[in-house]
């Protein structure tokens, strides 16, 4: 019994330092890849399959080795058996908008939340390079070599497509969208390599698409990106149930702002969508795209007439479709039909009566109609004082007509400083008409108040 005691001790006196840190053996690790590129490079082991399936399973062993046996879904308690104890843990850090556990460790960042791991950023590697690339790239020289070797290869190109698909996942999850992207596209690349024997995915050209016009949004050269892998995705025959891929395409066009061929990728936007629409006659964010680019004030390319029939019977599919009415109110503006743009902004605050910047649109909008009826009676040449009065009053009433509506966007939104300087201004505009002059001194008191904070 006492033997058994002290074998049980001397166990547990082994395993005590394992779960104290991260074991990344990092000079075992990169001998072990010494080792392979010398065999791959000798004349004799270089010409045998075994050599190039021994480097693609070191390279793939190094690039996993800061993650192995880290899975999301992991229960946290199995964090410490895993990787060992975390060097720091931080309580409530805010990843891509959410409170997650953060546990460092030499080799990642691993991030828990309801007691499980949600996502993990990898924050060294044992070797500089595309370790997971050299790997793939080992195994398609095994297959050259070695036909025979197939199922070999096989497995070696699904550990390394199945690392890039966990890879893009977890980047995805921490709000890394280009990381991502650059996951997904070498995961779809890995599956191109002759060997491979899985089923062929296109979405992750989609996934890698869509994150590339993600990231443009504060990256803009991964706009041009987006493109070419969007429309790698569609020629490939992939296209997602609701055809979204057209609207993250023509955003990927639309996005290059500064691109020498502007007015080129504008057409092509307008194509994308028009494809789109043929295809996806539901899909509301296709007219929302198409509303975008035919009334772009510096590219237009076309006439907005256009887009109301399509956009008026897209409505009568989804009338309760808020962005929907909005576009079509923007899209009468730059059509200075203000009437039409009035009643589109009007159905918008209907459906939601909170949005104080909807309500600002269309207090907007009734001045816009006033200016420009105020502009056509200084060019018209009247007869009589009695024409210019009832003109005159047309332009007071659409006057009027916007403070109430930019009251009601002030009262959602007190703190907006463009809210309560246009009703500053306004009101003084409006001081002669009944009860203009004491709204006037509201918020101009209101405006020194902001201005002063």
């Amino acid at each position: 019994m006492k033997r058994l005691i002290l074998a049980v001790m001397a166990i547990t006196l082994m395993a005590a330092p394992m779960a104290n840190a991260q074991k990344v053996n990092k000079a075992a690790i990169v001998a072990k890849l010494d080792k392979a590129d010398a065999d791959s490079k000798d004349a004799k082991k270089g010409s045998k399959a075994a050599t190039w399936l021994a480097r693609g399973n070191a390279y793939y062993e190094a690039v996993n080795a800061p993650i192995n046996g880290l899975f999301v879904g992991m229960e946290e308690a199995m964090l410490a058996l895993t990787l060992g104890k975390a060097d720091t843990q931080n309580a409530g850090v805010q990843l891509n908008g959410k409170a997650v556990n953060e546990h460092v460790y030499p080799w990642v960042k691993v991030y828990t939340a309801d007691g499980k791991v949600v996502t993990w950023i990898v924050t060294q590697a044992v070797k500089e390079g595309d370790l997971a690339a050299e790997a793939v790239a080992s195994f398609k020289k095994a297959m050259e070599l070695d036909a025979k070797q197939a199922s070999k290869v096989a497995d070696g190109l699904a550990k390394v497509e199945n690392y890039y698909n966990t890879m893009g996942n977890v980047c995805l999850d921490a709000g890394l969208a280009e990381k991502a992207a650059q996951n997904y596209m070498a995961a779809y690349n890995t599956q191109q390599t002759p060997g491979y024997k899985g089923d062929v995915k296109n979405d992750y050209l989609y996934y890698a698409g869509y994150l590339y016009v993600v990231d443009g949004s504060t990256n803009p050269a991964s706009f041009a990106k987006g493109a070419e892998v969007l429309s790698k995705a569609l020629e490939a025959g992939y296209t997602d149930a609701d055809g979204f891929i057209y609207y993250y395409l023509f955003h990927a066009y639309y996005g290059q702002k500064d691109s020498s061929v502007r007015v080129a990728n504008m057409e092509r936007a307008k194509q994308v969508l028009m494809e789109g629409m043929a295809k996806f006659p539901a899909n509301t964010r296709i007219i929302e795209g198409l509303i975008t680019i035919y009334t772009d004030p510096e590219n237009p390319v076309g006439d907005p007439q256009e887009l109301v029939a399509m956009v008026d019977g897209a409505l009568a599919k989804d009338p309760q479709n808020k962005d929907l009415w909005n576009g079509r109110a923007i899209m009468f503006n730059s059509m200075k039909n203000y009437d039409e743009a009035i009643n589109s902004f009007t159905k918008v605050v209907e459906l939601d009566p909170k949005d104080a910047q909807a309500a600002f649109n269309l207090g907007l909008l009734h001045i816009y109609k006033g200016d420009a009826l105020n502009e056509e009676i200084s060019k018209r040449d009247y007869k009589s004082n009695a024409e210019w009065k009832a003109d005159q009053d047309k332009v007071i009433a659409s006057y009027k007509a916007a403070v109430p509506v930019l009251e009601a966007a002030y009262e959602l939104n007190p703190n907006s400083l463009p809210t309560v300087e246009t009703l500053k201004v306004l009101t003084f505009r409006l001081r002669d008409e009944e009860g203009m002059m004491p709204k006037y001194e509201k918020y101009n008191k209101a405006l020194e108040a902001l201005k002063a904070n």
